[in-house]
C-alpha cells in the first residue's frame, strides 16, 4: 500500500477525523483551515451523537408540513426569501425525494453512516486522553402529548429501519424521568444507549492537538487554488503559499461549495443555516439530551450551560443571522422548561452543507487524487468519525464491505 502526502482541508468533525484515520494508515497528513479548528458548523451543533437522525426532513409530510412552518414566524422552518431566486435549482432537486420512496432511499442511505456512531466516536479517539469528552446517555423526543407522538408515527417507523425504536413514558412519569419539564410536556420517547458530547469545539481542538503530538501537521491557511499534474492532484495554492501533496481532501462543510468552482465542478450544495441558544449559568439542567418535537431542536447540558440548538432556516451562507429562528428557540424553551433560570444567553448561527438528496459526498473525484468529505447536512459531528474512517480506507483502496456509491460525489458529476 503506498504512503501518500494528504492535505485535508477543513478542520471540523469531519477533515479532523479524516486526518486522523488516515495519519494511523501511515500518511503523512497536513490539515488546512482558513479559521480556527471546529470553529465553524462544529463549534454550535447541538453536540448530540444523533446516531437515530436517519428520518429527512424530505419526507412525505413535507408537502402538508412546509406551507404551515414557513407561513409562521416561529416555526421551525423557514426561508431567506431574497435568496429564494438562487435557492430554486436546488430546491427543484431536493423536493422530488419528499416521498416514501425517496425517504426510505435516504434512510437506507444513511444507517451505514449514523447508527455506530458512539462507537465510532469511542474509536476515534482510543489510545488517547479524550474518552472524557464522549459522555454516554439517554436520548428522549419530548411531545405535548401522546396523540402527538402517534402522529410522528412515520419518523418512528423509519428509526425502527435502524433499530431504534422507544419507551413511551406519558403523565407524571413524564417529570419523574426529566424535572425540567414542565407541563406543556405530556409524552416522552426515550431512546437508551445513545452519547452526546459536552464541548463539541473543545473536543475538536484536542482532536487536533493529539493528531500533531503525532506528527501531524496544521496550516491556518485559506486554500485559493488546486495544482495537477498529468491531471492529478500536486499542489494547494494558499494565501501563504504552495502545499505540495499526492492526494487532497475537501471537508470544509458548505465552503466546500467555492472550493468546488476551483475544480470547475458545480455540486449542487445549499445551506441549512442552524442556530443555537446557549443560557448561561442555568438554573436546571436536564438529565439527559432531549429533542423538543414542537421546535425541532435539539437539548443538551453542556459544560457553558444549556444549549437548545436547531431549525431549518435555507439561505445564503454569507449572510448574518435572522432574528425568528433565535425567538422559536427563546419561545420553545420558555413552554418546555418555564421554571429555567438563567444569567444571559449566547446566540449563533453556523452554515451546514445539504445535498439535495440529503446524502453526504464521500469518494474520489474521478482519478484526480482529490476527494470530497462534505454536505452531511446536521449530521456533520455524528458521521464525521465514520466519514474519515471511509476516506482512508477508500485512499487505502481497501473498502470496507458496504456499498459505497450513493455517497459518491460523480453522481452529481455524470
Amino acid at each position: 500500500m503506498p504512503k501518500y502526502s494528504i492535505a485535508v482541508i477543513g478542520a471540523g468533525m469531519v477533515g479532523v477525523s479524516t486526518a486522523i484515520w488516515l495519519q494511523r494508515s501511515g500518511h503523512s497528513v497536513t490539515l488546512i483551515d482558513k479559521g480556527q479548528p471546529g470553529m465553524g458548523a462544529s463549534y454550535g451543533n447541538a453536540g448530540l451523537i444523533a446516531q437515530w437522525a436517519v428520518a429527512p426532513v424530505t419526507s412525505p409530510s413535507l408537502w402538508k408540513d412546509a406551507p404551515k412552518y414557513l407561513m409562521s414566524p416561529t416555526g421551525p422552518l423557514f426561508i431567506q426569501w431574497a435568496y429564494l431566486p438562487k435557492l430554486l435549482p436546488w430546491l427543484s432537486k431536493f423536493l422530488p425525494h419528499a416521498t416514501d420512496k425517496g425517504t426510505r432511499a435516504i434512510v437506507n442511505n444513511l444507517i451505514p453512516l449514523l447508527t455506530d456512531a458512539v462507537d465510532q466516536h469511542k474509536s476515534l479517539v482510543q489510545g488517547t486522553n479524550l474518552e472524557k469528552w464522549i459522555t454516554d446517555s439517554k436520548f428522549s423526543y419530548v411531545y405535548p402529548s401522546h396523540d402527538a407522538f402517534l402522529a410522528d408515527a412515520y419518523s418512528w417507523e423509519m428509526k425502527a429501519t435502524a433499530g431504534f425504536t422507544p419507551k413511551v413514558i406519558t403523565g407524571p412519569e413524564v417529570r419523574e424521568e426529566e424535572p425540567i419539564l414542565g407541563p406543556s410536556a405530556g409524552c416522552l420517547a426515550v431512546l437508551e444507549g445513545q452519547g452526546h458530547i459536552t464541548n463539541p469545539a473543545r473536543y475538536i481542538q484536542e482532536l487536533v492537538k493529539a493528531f500533531e503530538s503525532n506528527g501531524g501537521r496544521f496550516v491556518n491557511a485559506a486554500v485559493q487554488d488546486f495544482t495537477k499534474s498529468r491531471g492529478v492532484i500536486s499542489q494547494l495554492e494558499t494565501d501563504q503559499g504552495p502545499i505540495p501533496c499526492d492526494r487532497a481532501v475537501i471537508t470544509s462543510g458548505i465552503w466546500s461549495k467555492d472550493l468546488m468552482k476551483r475544480l470547475n465542478l458545480k455540486i449542487p450544495l445549499e445551506t441549512e443555516r442552524g442556530y443555537h441558544v446557549m443560557f448561561e449559568n442555568p438554573s436546571q439542567m436536564p438529565r439527559n439530551p432531549m429533542m423538543i418535537s414542537e421546535g425541532k431542536f435539539g437539548v443538551n447540558p453542556m459544560d457553558a450551560g444549556l444549549r437548545c440548538a436547531g431549525t431549518v432556516e435555507l439561505g445564503d451562507h454569507h449572510k448574518g443571522p435572522s432574528q425568528n429562528p433565535i425567538r422559536s428557540l427563546m419561545k420553545y424553551a420558555k413552554r418546555y422548561f418555564p421554571d429555567l433560570a438563567y444569567s444571559g444567553t449566547q446566540k449563533w448561527l453556523g452554515f451546514r452543507p445539504s445535498t439535495p438528496d440529503s446524502v453526504p459526498a464521500i469518494g474520489p473525484l474521478g482519478q484526480s487524487g482529490i476527494y470530497t468529505g462534505f454536505g452531511h447536512q446536521h449530521v456533520g459531528l455524528t458521521a464525521g468519525p465514520k466519514t474519515g474512517r471511509l476516506l482512508a480506507q477508500m485512499i487505502d483502496e481497501t473498502p470496507p464491505n458496504i456499498d459505497l456509491s450513493p455517497y459518491s460525489p460523480d453522481r452529481y458529476l455524470t
